[in-house]
């Protein structure tokens, strides 16, 4: 099926639809925490003769901060809508560079794989797991990684039953209609912010974490976007830190880094290097 004929189906959330909303509010801060993250989560200061695939490039935040570090930038996209983010970031930044390149291809598509050649990094933060097919997308990338290049992958925590829980959600949310998504997304907020809420409105700060959020945010995203993100992002799959790390191992690849949600919601981050 295609990105379109999955959508709808009710079988996939428009991710692009909710990246060209955040772009309306991305900013110079956004974008050097971006390139703080990357420069920290890879212990570099500059990407300078680097290249770097952002495979599921999403808004195309993360492949600019990596071509302002300096790296020959190859994004591609499955969401049509989020390849045209991507691309615009480039208009607006980087217009007419020949040293990015922007795509609409899919992780599973092996040909089209298999035409990139290799990369010093590849770069997939948040995405294999919502591809429909994780383990074959974490495969995937492994050839396009070069010798001594390094992986950067984020993916969900596998937390039980919980997140068996949120697979549920997250699939009623794509598959209803649109007046039912609110009361979703409202009661995902009630769910998930509620004890912030109320400990900053007694401390005498409402909204404060509410409002501050994307100055802490690792992915530059504010709040409201991160929600519909969080409550739409389907298909979703998850795994455990040790079930990543054996993956690679068993593939070549050490683990330069590692940062994890502490057993919690959210993705753990993790650094190879093939050998």
């Amino acid at each position: 099926m295609t990105h379109a004929q999955e959508v709808s189906k009710g079988e996939r959330f428009k991710f692009g639809e909710n990246w060209s909303a955040f772009l309306a509010r991305l900013n110079d801060e956004r974008i050097a925490q971006a390139e703080a993250s990357l420069k920290d989560m890879l212990e570099t200061e500059t990407l300078a003769g680097k290249r770097f695939l952002d495979a599921g490039s999403g808004s195309g935040l993360f492949s600019l901060a990596a071509r302002r570090l300096g790296a020959t930038v190859h994004s591609f996209d499955y969401d049509p809508a989020s390849a045209a983010c991507t691309r615009e970031l480039k208009r607006r930044y980087f217009p007419e560079d020949p040293n990015w390149t922007v795509e609409e291809a899919s992780v599973l598509d092996k040909a089209y794989l298999a035409g990139l050649g290799q990369f010093d990094i590849v770069y997939s933060w948040g995405v294999l797991h919502h591809t429909g097919a994780m383990w074959e997308a974490l495969e995937n990338v492994a050839p396009l990684v070069a010798e001594q290049g390094q992986l950067f992958i984020a993916i969900y925590n596998d937390q039980g039953g919980p997140s068996r829980r949120w697979t549920k959600l997250k699939r009623a949310y794509v598959a209803a209609p649109k007046p039912l998504r609110l009361p979703l997304l409202l009661g995902v907020l009630v769910k998930t912010w509620s004890k912030t809420l109320i400990h900053d409105t007694l401390h005498g700060h409402p909204l404060r974490t509410w409002s501050g959020y994307s100055k802490h945010s690792r992915r530059g995203m504010n709040a409201w976007h991160d929600l519909v993100d969080w409550t739409g992002g389907y298909p979703f799959e998850v795994a455990k830190p040790e079930e990543i790390h054996d993956f690679y191992r068993s593939r070549g690849f050490t683990l330069d880094r590692m940062f994890t949600c502490a057993g919690g919601l959210g993705c753990n981050e993790f650094v190879f290097r093939r050998k």
